[in-house]
């Protein structure tokens, strides 16, 4: 048993030897081998036979390119170029690191392309999740705003509450994130792009739409109301808004969808309690009345929310930019 140990101890000592000995090669590695300028300007200079004809095709002064050169020289210990009047000319070590530094230079080019292929298919779509009061009355602007930016790009968007926008999110279904909950949820980072308010509203039938002074937030608790379903941003608001009220009531209805709760409201089912950005019309033509409640907190935040330690890049950067960019609450 004791030779078995002394053996893998070997092994694992030999490991982690040979793991330190990697990283010193790799962190010594750029001290020795020259950069991609300076080997670009070396295969200028086989190419012209002119360390000014070279300079000018890299963008750099004559004198610049003479240091970088003899710099070049001292760190790999060889001279490079014979300088003389009638022009430069390779040396036979420099025509060999020039072989070298062709493939070295071929392999960052071919490096390059395949970076932008990369970036050109991740620029070619964005997939947006975003909860519904926000996919319904923010994001449209915001949408149009980007597709002056990127009119190649394609963009889709997927609507849900806010739980399930964190899901997408984190199951890498999405590529950007809008809620309105209380939290950024767990796992994402997050930004306020916009505030909120939630308001609570009833058709002009309704007892309440006569009433003369604030609703008191235990009524408004004790009642049933149309709601917006468990996940969603505005119900997480008005739950920790009245939680020291009684907490809400059985829902009169609960439904999906800003909309749908809209129009429940709007037929007289019930009192409902919906964002400010989405009933304007609907007070401005008397189809709802706004009902004051005291005491009560009903502001939100809204946000952009993306998995942790993956800030947006991209279509989905610009789109975090337009959101800053035009406010709105």
């Amino acid at each position: 048993m004791s030779g078995n140990g002394e053996q893998r101890g070997e092994q694992y000592t030999g490991e982690r030897r040979g793991e330190a000995y990697g990283a010193d090669v790799r962190a010594q590695l750029h001290h020795r081998v020259p950069d991609l300028g300076a080997l670009e300007l070396l295969l200028a200079v086989a190419r012209h036979g002119s360390l000014g004809a070279a300079a000018r095709e890299v963008g750099i002064t004559q004198p610049a390119a003479s240091s970088r050169i003899r710099s070049m020289e001292r760190q790999l210990g060889v001279a490079l170029v014979d300088r003389s009047p009638r022009g430069s000319r390779l040396t036979d070590a420099g025509a060999l690191v020039t072989d070298w530094a062709r493939r070295i230079v071929e392999a960052a080019e071919a490096f390059d392309a395949g970076a932008q292929a990369l970036r050109g298919r991740r620029d070619s779509r964005l997939r947006v999740a975003a909860s519904m009061t926000i996919a319904e009355y923010l994001l449209p602007g915001w949408l149009i705003a980007l597709r002056a930016e990127r009119p190649d790009t394609a963009v889709s968007l997927q609507a849900g509450n806010s739980a399930v926008v964190a899901e997408r999110l984190l199951a890498n279904e999405a590529d950007m994130g809008f809620v309105e909950g209380l939290a950024i949820p767990d796992g994402l980072d997050g930004v306020v792009v916009a505030h909120d308010r939630l308001v609570i509203v009833a058709a002009p039938s309704h007892p309440w739409a006569r009433r003369r002074g604030p609703l008191d937030p235990a009524e408004l608790a004790a009642t049933p109301l149309v709601l917006r379903e468990r996940g969603s941003g505005t119900r997480q608001v008005l739950d920790a808004a009245l939680s020291g009220h009684g907490g809400l009531a059985q829902p009169l209805l609960e439904l999906a969808s800003t909309t749908a709760v809209k129009a429940a409201a709007v037929s007289g089912a019930g009192p409902a309690v919906l964002s400010e950005l989405a009933i304007a019309e609907e007070l401005a033509s008397r189809r709802l009345v706004s009902i004051p409640v005291g005491g009560v907190e009903l502001r939100r935040d809204l946000r952009a929310v993306w998995p942790t330690g993956h800030r947006p890049t991209g279509p989905a950067r610009d789109l975090l930019s337009l959101t800053r960019a035009r406010p709105a609450g």
